[in-house]
């Protein structure tokens, strides 16, 4: 917050999202104006999202109410540009701040500020026409302070707190899939046999148009990576050691029922 009177600390009856969320619990949005294009049954287009904060400390230079300097934002999964399916983005921080209702018309979507306090940040998504018409609603709690405060405090090392998700958009309309069936932040699953896919619309030539992915955002070396490849190599990780565990344990039963077995074939004679 910037001057609230509020202790700086979040409202432990508030919930904290302090990591991101599985990958199953995706968002359904189903869009609700009938338009002209036609349905596509038994296809959805998948959007993954990373939306957060980074904050830092700002030492000598902070005052009583300056003493963090934060970003909230919502980006690509892997940084790609979102503005194909996101049309703006809207923050809404604490009243205490000036304007605390910050639009954001074109990517990054994202706003800076500077406050001590933590509070919840609201953030609305706006979708093109041809996406939805409904808004996406997100919660974002803006942490300033580390979880283990026992340590000297640091300008260097940021308060990094993101969260992971996927809009899901079942049944999209043609012109949607043609308008984006190539675009490396959407997601498409696999077709329905016999479906062909609209021939792609034209991209706007890239040299025309200001960059609106986060590759090379100033921030970008905080960012967390929630590739599927990483992901894919965690579960691989995770599931040798299930097999080798498992594998220890049955040659401990074998140790145990060795002698076991002797003794039954002894009392047996």
């Amino acid at each position: 917050m910037s001057n609230s009177s509020s202790s700086k600390k979040h409202d432990p009856d508030q919930p904290e999202i302090s990591g991101p969320t599985p990958k199953s619990q995706r968002i359904k949005m189903d869009s609700e104006k009938k338009i002209l294009n036609k349905k596509l049954k038994d296809v959805e287009i998948s959007v993954p999202i990373v939306y957060g904060s980074i904050a830092f400390w700002l030492g000598k230079k902070a005052s009583e109410y300056q003493s963090h300097k934060w970003n909230v934002y919502v980006r690509g999964a892997m940084n790609e540009d979102l503005r194909a399916v996101v049309k703006r983005v809207v923050f809404q921080l604490h009243s205490s701040f000036n304007n605390p209702t910050r639009v954001v018309e074109s990517p990054p979507f994202e706003i800076s500020e500077a406050g001590w306090g933590e509070f919840e940040i609201a953030i609305t998504l706006y979708f093109h026409s041809d996406v939805c018409d409904k808004p996406l609603n997100l919660y974002h709690h803006l942490k300033l302070y580390p979880e283990d405060e026992s340590g000297p405090a640091s300008t260097k090392k940021p308060v990094v707190v993101e969260s992971y998700d996927e809009i899901v958009f079942p049944e999209p309309s043609e012109g949607f899939l043609a308008r984006v069936q190539n675009h490396p932040a959407v997601t498409l699953p696999r077709l329905p046999t016999g479906f062909t896919l609209p021939p792609p619309v034209p991209v706007e030539d890239a040299s025309r148009k200001k960059r609106g992915d986060t590759k090379d955002h100033p921030l970008s070396q905080w960012f967390m990576n929630f590739s599927e490849a990483d992901e894919l190599l965690q579960l691989a990780a995770a599931r040798q050691q299930v097999q080798a565990h498992i594998a220890k344990l049955k040659r401990q039963i074998n140790v145990i029922d060795g002698p076991h077995q002797q003794l039954k074939s002894t009392s047996d004679q």
